[in-house]
């Protein structure tokens, strides 16, 4: 398999999970560390079916391990902080990446019975060839971490423009004057 394109999707993740200033999600969502958390339990769990499927087993990916609450606080709790986790999923996601690279195209083409949920809702529930779950990883799953975590970045307050509070280039209603 090429993994190109998901090394290339975990360096701007990583890039993302590197801006200071990372806050709370405003929808109650995860925060920067859950979503690390999440990142190193699926990419164990992906590593692992992979090896399975190498060693000749036929393995199931199921990602609820990587949504429990209590599983993200216990891979938190392993790390010394942000920094040490970013350098945890870089490390993990390699060794994911070389795995792949590593599989021929019978083994990438093994179907793999893969149970996905997001928000407690079933997104997939079917057989899913090994070499479409790194794909799916590439595709969407790590892009739309790294945007999970750009829209955590804290956001400017917008003052009023000074002149216009004195009055010197707006309105009394706050519109700029035409």
């Amino acid at each position: 398999m090429d993994t190109t394109a998901l090394r290339t999707a975990y360096d701007k993740l990583l890039e993302a999970a590197a801006l200071p200033g990372l806050g709370d999600a405003d929808d109650g969502g995860w925060n920067a560390d859950e979503i690390l958390a999440h990142l190193l339990s699926v990419d164990a769990s992906l590593a692992a079916v992979a090896l399975a499927v190498v060693a000749g087993s036929r393995p199931a990916f199921d990602n609820r391990v990587s949504l429990d609450p209590w599983n993200l606080g216990r891979i938190i709790r392993e790390h010394a902080g942000r920094a040490d986790l970013i350098d945890h999923v870089r490390s993990q996601a390699g060794v994911l990446c070389d795995i792949a690279d590593r599989l021929g195209e019978e083994a990438a083409s093994v179907p793999v019975p893969t149970l996905l949920l997001s928000r407690d809702a079933v997104v997939l529930d079917r057989p899913m060839p090994l070499a479409s779950l790194v794909d799916g990883l590439a595709e969407d799953h790590v892009p739309g971490h790294t945007r999970q975590l750009l829209d955590l970045r804290a956001t400017p307050v917008h003052h009023a423009d000074r002149s216009s509070a004195a009055g010197s280039t707006g309105s009394a209603n706050g519109r700029p004057r035409a």
